[in-house]
């Protein structure tokens, strides 16, 4: 057995990445900083990840949710929901007999989002107040490396799905090249802070889309990612990668 399929101890936390010392020191403090930067930037995120995508965000999102089986009828559970952005696009594909609650540890992020019938509630991924086997399906949109514990949420997922229900956890990676990872590091740690000192309202948001860069660049790889999914009891799980950055995790809970 090679070590990138070796299982995870259980009990073992697994953060995302090391702590980033240029922006907080222990834990308790990255809880502090990020409800600070995601809370005072919430009125322009939308607007910067417009930017970002080169406008093809929303789309991109709809097919993701797509490939990862959500249907019609579904009660979905949307784990960092942030300003609405996978949810808004998994509104239309689970229909008016659908549910869909939202979950995030940020108020002023969840202040931004105007669905109607959405259920918002504060919380976080690794201790979700959500009854267990209450959702078909779970989504996470580009939140995974703004956790404390990947292991811990995921086996929070596990136990909130339904035995047959589905998970996707959307997230950007660093390119595999050297290269390409120069390019994509200027674009986010250079130009997009730059335009977002443009078109922002807020102050802070040029330092976000700073930190986004360091987090990806510091990030678990995706190897490990999937060895934590199947860890916490998935089976059928795979990763698709569009652009060589946007990965698609999805897996299901057995029957």
């Amino acid at each position: 057995m090679n070590d990138h399929e070796r299982p995870l101890p259980a009990a073992t936390p697994l953060p995302p990445h090391p702590p980033l010392a240029a922006y907080y020191g222990d834990e308790p403090e990255h809880q502090r900083f990020l409800r600070r930067i995601f809370d005072d930037t919430a009125a322009d995120y939308e607007r910067i990840e417009h930017v970002l995508a080169f406008g093809s965000g929303r789309w991109y999102r709809r097919c993701a949710l797509e490939r990862a089986g959500i249907a019609s009828g579904h009660r979905v559970l949307d784990v960092g929901i942030g300003t609405g952005m996978v949810a808004r696009e998994a509104l239309p594909l689970i229909g008016p007999t659908g549910r869909l609650v939202g979950v995030d540890p940020s108020p002023g992020m969840m202040g931004q989002v105007a669905l109607p019938g959405v259920e918002l509630v504060r919380g976080k991924a690794e201790a979700l107040p959500q009854p267990d086997a209450s959702a078909d399906f779970l989504s996470m949109g580009y939140a995974l490396r703004h956790i404390s514990d990947v292991a811990a949420a995921f086996s929070e997922f596990h136990r909130c799905l339904r035995p047959g229900g589905r998970l996707l956890v959307l997230e950007i990676t660093r390119p595999a090249g050297a290269l390409a990872t120069g390019l994509l590091k200027t674009y986010m740690r250079l130009v997009v802070p730059q335009i977002a000192r443009v078109v922002a309202r807020q102050r802070q948001t040029p330092e976000l889309w700073r930190y986004y860069w360091d987090t990806i660049e510091a990030c678990i790889p995706p190897e490990t990612v999937m060895l934590a999914l199947r860890n916490a009891g998935f089976t059928d799980v795979q990763r698709h990668v569009e652009l060589g950055i946007f990965s698609e995790y999805t897996a299901r809970k057995p029957s």
